[in-house]
């Protein structure tokens, strides 16, 4: 199904959508938990935003508030170039930004073209590298894959910023 942007209906994450959010959630990332330079998240329980439609979501993010820093720990749309994730991504600014945030920060990794394309083109600044780092998330979770998008080896994070000051 196709869907224009203005069709698109974000809203924050209810505790009554943590049934949709964790398969969602598992379907993308094969499980709920996320890792982040070596912290662990259960994703089913950080705030967010979804879009659904009738039926299921079509398109999530959570983040972390911590101090004055803003994580972005997932995001995934099943619809692309209609601007979902932009407007995902924009709602998680909004909501930092109430929160006295001076920064919004994500990892992704290294074989995530797509991803770092995204990010970049949003004004998200590439601050670090972290290489081999991924053989330390594997040994929190397991269920990640050896190698990932376009069957490129998944070995090292990649960390964004977008400053907020």
């Amino acid at each position: 199904m196709t869907y224009s942007s203005n069709e698109l209906l974000i809203s924050e994450i209810k505790p009554e959508d943590k049934h949709l959010l964790a398969s969602f959630i598992s379907n993308n990332w094969g499980s709920s938990m996320s890792v982040s330079k070596g912290k662990t998240y259960n994703t089913t329980e950080l705030p967010g935003f979804k879009c659904k439609n009738i039926k299921q979501i079509i398109g999530l993010v959570t983040y972390n508030i911590s101090g004055d820093d803003c994580e972005i720990v997932t995001l995934d749309s099943k619809t692309n170039n209609i601007g979902l994730g932009t407007r995902l991504v924009d709602k998680v600014i909004e909501k930092a930004k109430l929160n006295g945030c001076k920064r919004i920060w994500l990892i992704t990794t290294n074989d995530n073209i797509k991803a770092i394309r995204f990010y970049q083109k949003r004004g998200f600044e590439w601050i670090g590298f972290y290489k081999d780092s991924i053989l330390d998330s594997i040994k929190l979770k397991p269920e990640i894959p050896e190698f990932g998008y376009d069957n490129i080896p998944i070995k090292h994070e990649i960390e964004f910023e977008f400053r907020l000051e």
